[in-house]
């Protein structure tokens, strides 16, 4: 079987030719990032599609182009699931809203969330700001060790750079729109 060369190199194999030109370890990237080193194997071979704040982290640390990657991951899961235009990580599910660019710092998303669900093994953490505001259902958001409940309405803004997680303990989706902004 021959296969066509894309000329794009996926994530995770950008993500591992920034590590080695680095002179990293996978151990030395989840310390850098807050990650696993399980996660970061799993993004790098191709086996999971990494949240938005591991790009962050991701393009932070190794010094790539953030738009870049989120444009090929994007591809990604279009190509994977080409009835949806989302990118799905374990029990949630996140949308682009607004586009990149080199001059961009803000990040619209829709994110939804299943029910009776959490984030598994990670807290994400990135550089800049994030702004969550709930338009279904209901979610708890862990920032640090401060833990905040909100409801259909109601918004939370917060230091990114600090460990949080999110969880859907209601029997239905949270549907939520999310805005990172990276210095």
């Amino acid at each position: 079987m021959i296969r066509k060369k894309s000329g794009k190199q996926s994530v995770g194999q950008r993500m591992r030719a920034g590590r080695e030109k680095m002179g990293m370890s996978i151990e030395d990237l989840a310390l850098e990032t807050g990650y696993l080193p399980e996660v970061l194997e799993s993004v790098e071979g191709g086996l999971s599609v990494p949240p938005v704040s591991l790009v962050l982290q991701i393009s932070r640390v190794l010094k790539l182009n953030m738009d870049d990657l989120e444009t090929e991951e994007a591809s990604q899961a279009t190509r994977r699931r080409s009835r949806s235009h989302k990118k799905r990580v374990d029990s949630y599910a996140y949308t682009p809203l607004s586009k990149p660019g080199p001059d961009k710092h803000l990040r619209g998303y829709r994110v939804t969330i299943d029910p009776l669900t959490q984030h598994k093994g990670v807290e994400y953490h990135h550089e800049g700001e994030e702004f969550i505001y709930v338009i279904r259902g209901g979610i708890t958001i862990q920032i640090g060790e401060n833990v905040s409940r909100l409801s259909k309405g109601e918004s939370l803004h917060f230091n990114s750079a600090l460990h949080h997680r999110l969880s859907n303990p209601h029997p239905e989706i949270a549907e939520l729109l999310v805005v990172v902004y990276v210095p």
